[in-house]
């Protein structure tokens, strides 16, 4: 028999109604609800305006974004970047997420390869999209925007896994804590 997940870890118990999106971001790192979270680094919790006309949700994080802690900073990131320029969209103007929060993947040698999550898996996440939904359209406040010119470094606010000295991790990057959760960091400041 399989063990039984621990119920404080689930959506409905994290998930508090009056809940921010800061407040979300945190909670989410504790979600349990289904068996992904056990393959992954963190959670990764949708960013960007906060006054977006435009929200992009992806299918889930994949190995960068699960690395770095932030979503579509890897090869689709890319290409979402360029498909943004092309078609006249600022990326500082769109909030992007996915349905699923943690990088569901398979081992192969030192590799983790992506793995399509199942009906269950999405269904254990819907909660958390629904309440990121519900907040990022009742966000009236506008945030700070920064650089967000083709190719701008989006990875310097992201923590560097393979940094081990802490003089090295202050001067390189900060934990996702410690900043806002709605920005991309090239966005800061506009």
């Amino acid at each position: 028999m399989p063990p039984k997940r621990a119920t404080n870890h689930s959506p409905s118990n994290l998930i508090k109604p009056d809940a921010s999106l800061n407040e979300l971001r945190n909670a989410i790192q504790d979600c349990h609800g289904c068996d992904i979270w056990e393959r992954a680094t963190r959670a990764v919790f949708g960013e960007g305006a906060s006054d977006a006309e435009l929200m992009l949700v992806g299918e889930q994080p994949g190995n960068r974004e699960d690395i770095e802690g932030r979503p579509f900073v890897g090869p689709a990131g890319k290409l979402l970047d360029e498909a943004l320029i092309e078609a006249g969209i600022d990326r500082c103007r769109v909030y992007i997420t996915n349905i699923v929060t943690h990088f569901n993947s398979t081992k192969r040698g030192k590799m983790r390869i992506h793995k399509k999550p199942n009906a269950d898996e999405i269904a254990a996440c819907r909660p958390w999209l629904e309440a990121e939904i519900a907040r990022a359209r009742s966000q009236s406040d506008r945030l700070p925007r920064g650089d967000c010119r083709p190719g701008a470094d989006r990875t310097e606010h992201s923590r560097d896994a393979s940094a081990r000295r802490d003089d090295e991790i202050s001067a390189r990057s900060a934990h996702h804590s410690d900043r806002s959760p709605l920005v991309d960091p090239a966005c800061a400041g506009q």
